[in-house]
Parts: C-alpha cells; sequence; structure tokens
C-alpha cells in the first residue's frame, strides 16, 4: 500500500516508511534509519559542495539539484524546492549558450580550468610574491584533480546545453520552456 507524501506531489511512498508499529517494527526502524542517515550525509554533502561551486569553479546549480533530489526520497521540504532549482539551472544552462560568443567564451574558460588542474596537479615551484610561493598552495595531485574534474564537467554541461537548448539555431530558446 502507498500513500502519497505530505505536500501533494513527488513519488509515492511505501506505507511502511510511514509506519512505526507492527512485528517487525525494529527491523524496519532500523533499515529506514540508516538509509535516511545516508541519504541525509550524501545529500547534504551535495547541497553544501553546491553552495561552494556557486563562487567557486564548478557545477553550483547542478549540484545544488542533486542534493536536493537525493534529500527530497526523504524530506519534503527537499522535493518542494527541487522544480525552482531544476527551472533556474535550465534558465542558466539557456542562457549560455544563447549566443556563440557565450558559447566560446564557455568553452575557452572549461579548457582554462582543466589547464590550471593540469598545472596544479604538476606542484611547481613558483616565484615568491607576499605570502604566496615557493609552493602553490594546496598543490599536488589531489587539488589539480579536482580542478580538472570541474573543467571536465563544464565541458561536458556545455555540450549537453547546446544539444538541449540550440537545437541547431542561431535564436536562444524561449526561457518558459525549460
Amino acid at each position: 500500500m502507498t500513500v502519497p507524501p505530505s505536500g501533494g506531489h513527488g513519488a509515492s511512498v511505501p506505507a511502511e516508511r510511514r509506519e512505526t508499529g507492527g512485528p517487525d517494527a525494529p527491523a524496519k526502524s532500523e533499515r529506514w534509519s540508516t538509509r535516511k542517515l545516508v541519504v541525509t550525509v550524501v545529500g547534504t554533502v551535495l547541497l553544501l559542495a553546491g553552495v561552494a561551486a556557486l563562487v567557486l569553479p564548478g557545477p553550483g546549480l547542478l549540484l545544488l539539484l542533486a542534493g536536493l533530489v537525493i534529500l527530497a526520497t526523504e524530506f519534503d521540504w527537499a522535493a518542494k524546492r527541487v522544480d525552482t532549482v531544476r527551472d533556474r539551472a535550465f534558465d542558466v544552462s539557456a542562457a549560455g549558450v544563447a549566443t556563440w560568443p557565450r558559447i566560446v567564451f564557455s568553452t575557452l574558460a572549461a579548457c582554462a580550468l582543466v589547464a590550471v588542474g593540469v598545472f596544479w596537479w604538476m606542484d611547481p615551484r613558483i616565484a615568491e610574491i607576499w605570502i604566496l610561493g615557493p609552493a602553490l598552495p594546496f598543490g599536488g595531485w589531489t587539488t589539480g584533480s579536482v580542478i580538472v574534474l570541474s573543467g571536465l564537467v563544464a565541458l561536458g554541461l556545455i555540450v549537453y546545453s547546446i544539444q538541449r537548448f540550440r537545437r541547431g539555431g542561431d535564436d536562444p530558446p524561449d526561457s518558459g520552456s525549460g
């Protein structure tokens, strides 16, 4: 038996999830609490990474959306915000590929991000400038690989946005069609 989640939208939720009694209640309670803990931790990490990526290089809205989608499997407050963040992410994606100069600039910026990541990965010695040097802060393969990954994700998102929103035309899509 399924019951609709509170708020009236989204997929139906198994009735066992909302039940607390019954002969096997401790096992179900333990299983659901473990699941809820994993969903909460993973969703929160993605949400925090998304907030950070809004101001740092990275796909901020995409990470926010992923975190909210995961949290929405357990929390109604997250489910209520998924549509808003998804629509905003699609609007930003459409605007990013609305003109050829934007596409070229975004592609060059993503390639530059990959190049910076490779540079950071190599952890070269740099000139001392005030408090920086002779080593890069957080230099090495861990930071470099994260920067390279961000650049590759950005390139993938550019390709996706071109395929989804441009459809071979030079005119930007209607912002209401999402």
